[in-house]
């Protein structure tokens, strides 16, 4: 794939393609911020990389290292239709695990989260029971999902494609998840946030109940919104 800019916009235009993605470049789109004088400036067909991103900015100013997950203020929700009609919400309300930020590698960040099927939270005691059965997350069984990160693609400044291993009902499926910085500050000791979002098939977990007869939809939305707390130095 290659784009047209004049050379003395090549550098801004880098910066466009960092904003918007390369879909202005396939769109063709004009990337030229000149008011005038393109028409008799050079033309660069520099070309790109399919699926490559300009990154100018830099990485989120947090120190490298681990960060345990702050249980307290971290849950993952879940979104599945119900009845073919509404969407219905659910929460765990025990997530834990470690985030790693590295810097001065080219995977900035790994994770390895768990989940803790009893805390599952719908809001309805006899419904509760019901998702920790066999039915669902049987969790006397398995006790926790996993999720443990194996590639990590940045996307924008504050954003990354972290592909991973997901494991839940003694089952492992690979996973991407597009995975957002929220922000860090020195509160509490040094925090640092993010929010995951994927989309798994329940099917694919052995989850079958009320999908053949439309009950429940296959298809779930999961976001998991963590926030983490780096560890001590040495």
């Amino acid at each position: 794939m290659a784009f047209l800019t004049c050379l003395p916009c090549k550098f801004a235009a880098a910066g466009a393609v960092a904003v918007l993605g390369g879909a202005a470049a396939m769109n063709g789109l004009g990337l030229c911020p000149c008011s005038g004088g393109c028409e008799d400036a050079s033309v660069s067909t520099e070309s790109v990389a399919p699926g490559a991103v300009a990154v100018l900015e830099p990485l989120p100013d947090m120190p490298a290292g681990d960060y345990a997950v702050d249980a307290v203020h971290s849950a993952a929700m879940f979104r599945v239709q119900h009845a073919q009609a509404g969407q219905f919400w659910g929460r765990f309300n025990g997530v834990n695990g470690t985030i790693t930020f590295t810097p001065d590698k080219e995977q900035h960040f790994s994770f390895d989260i768990k989940v803790d099927l009893e805390s599952v939270d719908s809001g309805n005691e006899k419904l509760d029971a019901h998702l920790k059965s066999p039915d669902f997350f049987n969790a006397k069984e398995f006790g926790t999902m996993t999720f443990k990160s194996t590639e990590v693609e940045r996307l924008g400044q504050t954003v990354w494609d972290v592909a991973g291993d997901l494991t839940m009902n003694g089952v492992t499926k690979p996973v991407v998840a597009v995975v957002r910085f929220t922000g860090t500050g020195e509160v509490m000791g040094r925090r640092a946030g993010f929010e995951a979002e994927f989309d798994l098939k329940r099917s694919d977990f052995n989850q079958m109940y009320g999908i053949e007869k439309g009950v429940l939809g296959d298809q779930v939305r999961v976001i998991v919104a963590m926030e983490a707390t780096k560890a001590a130095d040495g």
